[in-house]
């Protein structure tokens, strides 16, 4: 692959590297801090369940690498006042950014109010943090619902939309990251853009890149206003820019 160095480094700079795995380990935690610190940048992000917010918080602190978790996860289907309260309680243990997913199957059944109005309370739970609201575009399948759940979440005040969680049959697409950056483009809003669930090659990154360059313009992607969310993507970015893995 002959792709420019600043191009994957760039890449990089948008990760969100996580973990989010059932058997994730305080020393998994301690793995993933030290990996998101390359010899071609930091990434953006770590991304963790909320038990190890403070984890990763402490082990990053002076770093500038923010910490993420997620919340409603991975299914959507807790209660508002569960929601507000897991919220209420990452932001107390260090969260920088709070991953949350949209009731979707709300949507599916008719009721796609519950997305702007779930957003909405989990934008002010969240003392100020950003809130990137997860719309599990690949069981949604359809770009209407896609559309659909990405303006509800835009009216409830996401800072970013993000395509999925990464724990269904269908994760991150082109033609879902298309759909969601043209309602993003459409609706004149500071909003920003995370792909992630599945990505986890160099060229599937960069395809995302371009994708968000066409839409939203060239130089648009960028750490605040672009995401790339990836648990084995980091280590063929490095390959890719001439870091052995």
């Amino acid at each position: 692959m002959t792709v420019p160095d600043p191009t994957i480094a760039l890449a990089i700079s948008c990760m969100d590297l996580t973990n989010l795995s059932d058997e994730c380990t305080s020393d998994d935690i301690r793995s993933l801090t030290e990996q998101a610190r390359t010899p071609h940048g930091n990434v953006a992000a770590v991304c963790v369940w909320p038990k190890f917010v403070r984890n990763a918080s402490g082990q990053l602190r002076g770093t500038g690498i923010r910490v993420a978790t997620v919340i409603n996860f991975p299914g959507g289907d807790q209660t508002a006042s569960q929601v507000i309260a897991e919220t209420k309680e990452a932001i107390a243990r260090g969260a920088d950014e709070i991953d949350v997913v949209v009731p979707w199957k709300m949507l599916m059944e008719g009721h796609p109010e519950n997305v702007s109005a779930r957003v909405a309370r989990v934008k002010a739970a969240a003392d100020g943090a950003p809130v990137k609201a997860i719309v599990e575009s690949g069981m949604l399948a359809k770009a209407e619902l896609i559309r659909l759940a990405t303006r509800g979440a835009i009216d409830g005040g996401a800072d970013f939309i993000k395509t999925s969680t990464g724990k269904a049959p269908i994760n991150a697409t082109p033609d879902a990251a298309r759909t969601i950056l043209e309602e993003i483009r459409d609706s004149g809003k500071p909003i920003g853009f995370k792909a992630s669930g599945g990505i986890r090659s160099t060229k599937a990154a960069l395809e995302y890149l371009e994708i968000a360059d066409a839409i939203m313009g060239d130089g648009w992607a960028r750490p605040t206003t672009f995401r790339i969310g990836g648990s084995v993507l980091l280590p063929d970015l490095l390959k890719n820019i001439g870091q052995a893995s």
